[in-house]
């Protein structure tokens, strides 16, 4: 992942997405050498030198003003989250050094431990910038990695990636089984979004690589140079012990974090997704707490 390189990646795979017609220009049949618009026709419409724009393209031009960004934006059609993406990508390559400095581990601090706590029984799980767990409720390991070690988020070199395991792991994968398409291209968009933010970070740029290289599906979605930055999804799942669901993900970022968001997943009351996840909550429990719940009236109402 060069930096020098992200910038006219991204315009060039913009541009070749889209059609003459997409953008209002008149199309007269000719047979057009590249797919996409060309060069000049986006420069054009963005009211852009055509050599200014090409430099853009080759990496050659390190300086692209906030307004020349925002007519590119425009012209490429684009919507606020990838209009920030392109801003970030501009501002990578022109800070860039030629080196990569090691970041020290993350970790979720004692208030955010505190609030993934106050979830209860509430599958909620805390992710830094790279996608890493830093931590889980018990409800989030058993509904997300129930066949990892629940205290593997401690250790900072074998911390799961859901990344990793949308991709890699075959346990992740049965999960999602019914919306593993949608999942992956959600996890793509989101490591998209990072590499923009932080392109001098060089696990970042070793899990792209291993990303890229053991995987054929992800290589294929990253080069479409999709981002997505999504606060609410809703997926269709198949958990080994509880069967169905249908859930709610939603995200939540941490205050003074870098990057750093809990998700959350919920299921609408009353529903057969809901009974699952208070069975799924109860699973884990130890034998004399889960007595105790049902005793005191928490068993699972019928489905």
């Amino acid at each position: 992942m060069k930096k020098t390189t992200g910038l006219g990646e991204f315009l060039r795979m913009r541009r070749s997405q889209l059609q003459p017609a997409d953008v209002g220009l008149q199309d007269f049949g000719e047979r057009r050498r590249v797919p996409g618009l060309r060069r000049d026709e986006l420069a054009q419409l963005a009211g852009v030198g055509l050599s200014y724009y090409t430099r853009l393209e080759q990496g050659l031009s390190l300086n692209a003003s906030p307004e020349v960004l925002d007519a590119l934006a425009r012209a490429l059609d684009l919507d606020e989250v990838e209009r920030a993406h392109l801003h970030d990508l501009a501002a990578g390559a022109s800070r860039r050094t030629g080196t990569r400095r090691r970041a020290a581990p993350e970790r979720a601090g004692e208030m955010t431990q505190q609030l993934l706590a106050a979830f209860g029984d509430a599958p909620a799980i805390v992710l830094g910038r790279r996608s890493d767990v830093l931590a889980w409720n018990r409800t989030g390991h058993s509904l997300f990695a129930g066949h990892l070690d629940p205290h593997i988020p401690d250790q900072p070199d074998r911390r799961p990636n859901t990344a990793r395991l949308v991709f890699l792991d075959a346990h992740t994968r049965d999960l999602y089984v019914e919306d593993w398409p949608k999942k992956a291209r959600d996890v793509v968009g989101k490591l998209r979004l990072a590499a923009g933010q932080h392109p001098d970070d060089p696990r970042l740029a070793a899990l792209i690589g291993e990303l890229t290289m053991k995987s054929p599906e992800f290589a294929t979605m990253w080069s479409e140079h999709r981002v997505r930055k999504w606060d609410l999804a809703t997926y269709r799942l198949h958990h080994p012990l509880v069967g169905r669901m249908q859930l709610n993900l939603q995200t939540l970022n941490v205050p003074h974090a870098d990057g750093q968001r809990i998700v959350v997943a919920t299921a609408e009351a009353g529903t057969g997704s809901a009974a699952a996840l208070s069975l799924l909550a109860r699973a884990g429990l130890p034998s004399g707490e889960r007595s105790r719940r049902v005793s005191g009236g928490s068993a699972l109402s019928d489905r």
